[in-house]
């Protein structure tokens, strides 16, 4: 069974505890289900520790996904709703620069079915910014297209959420698409996807991030204390090693709730530990 893992770390007893962020892990909630998304944060560093700004900064906040089509990909990223409650309008998510492509950093991942990606400008390689889609079929031709759209994480629970995005059709009378190019102005509204022909903002697709971290802390009794956002109906393993190469010894197994887990470990004692959890797919 395969399974998807998010390392976390610890320093020694006498010195204090580091926090590390997993950020290999990440939630995408929309109205249509959850995705939980590993983040290639190895392979791709730039693109990864890119994409955590945004998400830590709060520039995704109300965000919606902008562009469904449903034989290639959904876009998001790029847009979002200011005042929600009332004064709503849409405006451009802020950005932070462009980055360097690194598809061909670490190693090489296609543009396959569930894989997340950087969308950039035609014809200008290093122009990502905010702006991110994920394939909704196999699109191995665009690992080709001005050096490659560098793919930096893929969909490991929730894939029939992308298949939800597959069965959009224009003029349907839910989960459409529409074209709202001339009404809104914006050429990157040509493909719109909306859960009802009744277009406003409630129809839109709301897409949160969140980021499934994983602190070490240590306790009034100098014991490490390790919590983490659980991935629900999932067993989860947290594991430790003291030494590299590695030798993973389970500290313990628990199913999942989909929210925070603590657990502490007892026996540590003045040892260095790196702690890692792993998840069942």
């Amino acid at each position: 069974m395969k399974r998807f893992v998010f390392l976390i770390c610890a320093a020694y007893l006498v010195m204090p505890l580091m926090e590390c962020a997993a950020g290999t892990l990440a939630q995408f909630r929309t109205p249509l289900g959850d995705m939980t998304v590993e983040l290639f944060a190895e392979d791709k560093p730039v693109t990864v520790e890119n994409f955590i700004r945004y998400v830590r900064s709060g520039t995704y906040h109300d965000m919606f996904i902008h562009r469904c089509d449903p034989g290639f990909v959904i876009q998001g990223g790029g847009y979002f709703i200011t005042n929600r409650t009332t004064g709503k309008f849409i405006a451009n998510v802020p950005t932070f620069g462009a980055i360097t492509n690194e598809y061909n950093v670490g190693r090489r991942y296609s543009n396959e079915y569930g894989t997340l990606a950087m969308a950039r400008v035609g014809g200008l390689t290093n122009s990502a910014t905010s702006e991110w889609f994920f394939n909704l079929t196999n699109n191995a031709f665009l690992d080709s297209v001005d050096g490659g759209f560098s793919v930096f994480g893929k969909v490991v629970a929730g894939t029939n959420v992308l298949n939800e995005f597959r069965s959009f059709r224009p003029f349907s009378p839910t989960n459409t698409i529409v074209d709202l190019r001339s009404t809104l102005g914006n050429a990157a509204f040509g493909e719109f996807p909306v859960l009802s022909t009744n277009v406003d903002y409630n129809a839109l697709i709301y897409c949160d991030i969140t980021l499934l971290d994983a602190p070490v802390v240590l306790t009034i009794n100098r014991l490490r204390e390790i919590s983490w956002n659980s991935i629900n109906d999932r067993i989860n393993d947290v594991e430790f090693t003291t030494s590299f190469p590695s030798v993973w010894q389970t500290l313990i197994r628990t199913n999942g709730t989909g929210g925070t887990l603590t657990i502490t470990d007892p026996g540590a004692g003045a040892a260095s530990r790196f702690y890692r959890v792993r998840v069942e797919n």
